[in-house]
């Protein structure tokens, strides 16, 4: 089980790649990186194989040096984690042993670490000791899951429409046309001035789809929108949805984390309300991905997924024990991923979650100040939750511009938006070892990237 090539080799050229990347994200451009990384594979397949010490140290340098990196503080643009050392290290355990999670006999010891990973999350979004769920590839898959059994629930004949707001994420269409849907069977919700779904639109909207003759299968609620992490006002949802014999289901891929926090959980008052939950352990997680976690009220809600195969979960073996985790999940072979978040929720308690989740909050709060009292810059969305949306005061070209500049010189990665119809930039900060000066820096760098490409254009 020892791999013959030893570990220090991967660390090495992981060493290598970094060093010469020597920031965030490789100052380059598009093309050259992709020139750079042909010119240095050569041959993906050659016909005769160039050893393990040389492929290994070839293809991971590579990867390090063209990575954007999130454990670099200036790497701030999308909802990745820098991972913690241990989840690392289980993840590297997991892909050793090869193992996958469909029948008792490929998985032992890990098909009740799942089940425990799953108890464990359900019992802290509140709900009780009838819950079950899956670990999955993230929300998106997450979402499909929820939209899957609302539909299969759902009175069949007449039209089925699924409801959320305007500022959902996009996997609730895709999931929709994926189930033969479609994305128009999709209607969104307008938000309110802080983002969040406007629930007596929502009621309104319902109201005139049962009017038609449409049936309301789904009302899909965000905790943590991926631009400004809003909370939508969950328990007003789930009784709405409620009302109009509709499923709930919170996207809480981003907003899930905060339940480890004391001072953010409340935000998530009404989680327990709804009838399906997705949580993402590689956003407010610090886990590899991919490290999703699809949650439900009542186990029995996951019947449409119950499915035999001979050779994997015959009745007999099932009922002397040997039971795998086929029928609650939408893959087949499917690798551990309960054992790094389990190896991360161990290692640090909710406690120690929590004071991540905390610090995150905190650092985003502290990037709003900054961008606040910098008159070349727009606070545009305030922090809910590790977000800040803002502008560089100009122009949209010159917004987006300034964003590749700062890829292209390698001294920050950005995130970009549109609100109001006007290009932001975003800033999602999931590092808790980032500091105020490395804010500070960052925020530096964009003013002094504006500036650069307004002397450009005049």
């Amino acid at each position: 089980m020892t791999p013959s090539l030893p570990l220090s080799e991967v660390l090495a050229a992981l060493d290598a790649g970094a060093a010469e990347r020597g920031g965030p994200v490789p100052a380059t451009t598009p093309a050259a990186l992709a020139d750079l990384v042909r010119r240095k594979l050569g041959a993906p397949i050659p016909e005769k194989g160039t050893g393990a010490e040389e492929a290994v140290k070839t293809v991971v340098g590579l990867l390090a040096y063209g990575a954007a990196d999130p454990a670099d503080p200036r790497c701030a643009a999308h909802l990745h984690c820098p991972p913690l050392p241990e989840a690392v290290a289980a993840d590297l355990a997991v892909s050793l042993l090869n193992q996958s999670l469909d029948s008792w006999d490929q998985a032992p010891a890990a098909v009740t670490m799942e089940r425990e990973v799953v108890r464990a999350l359900a019992g802290l979004a509140g709900y009780g000791e009838a819950a079950s769920g899956t670990v999955t590839t993230g929300g998106t898959e997450s979402n499909l899951m929820g939209l899957m059994l609302a539909r299969d629930a759902a009175d069949s004949g007449a039209r089925k429409v699924v409801f959320c707001s305007e500022t959902a994420h996009f996997s609730v269409r895709r999931a929709a046309a994926l189930l033969g849907l479609g994305e128009g069977a999709v209607q969104a919700v307008r938000v309110d001035g802080r983002r969040r779904m406007d629930v007596h639109a929502l009621d309104a909207a319902l109201a005139a789809c049962v009017e038609g003759g449409d049936v309301p299968i789904a009302v899909v609620a965000t905790a943590g929108t991926t631009d400004c992490g809003a909370i939508d006002p969950l328990p007003e949802i789930a009784r709405t949805a409620r009302r109009y014999g509709a499923w709930s289901h919170v996207d809480a891929a981003h907003g899930g984390g905060a339940l480890f926090s004391d001072r953010l959980s409340p935000l998530l008052r009404g989680l327990a309300d709804a009838d399906s939950v997705s949580i993402d352990m590689h956003k407010f997680g610090w886990v590899p991905a991919a490290a999703g976690v699809f949650l439900v009220r009542d186990a029995a809600m996951l019947a449409p997924l119950e499915l035999r195969a001979a050779y994997l979960n015959p009745a007999d073996d099932e009922e002397e024990g040997y039971d795998g985790l086929l029928g609650l999940s939408l893959r087949t072979t499917r690798r551990p991923d309960c054992v790094k978040i389990l190896t991360a929720l161990r290692a640090l308690g909710r406690a120690g979650m929590g004071e991540r989740v905390d610090r995150c909050h905190d650092l985003a709060v502290e990037a709003a100040h900054l961008i606040a009292a910098d008159p070349g810059l727009e606070l545009v969305a305030a922090p809910v939750l590790s977000t800040v949306v803002f502008r560089y005061r100009g122009t949209d070209a010159v917004n987006a511009a300034l964003r590749r500049r700062l890829l292209a010189e390698g001294r920050a990665v950005v995130g970009r938006t549109e609100m109001g119809g006007r290009i932001c930039l975003k800033l999602t900060l999931l590092n808790p070892a980032a500091t105020a000066d490395d804010l500070r820096e960052i925020v530096h760098a964009v003013v002094a990237a504006g500036h650069a490409e307004e002397s450009e254009t005049r």
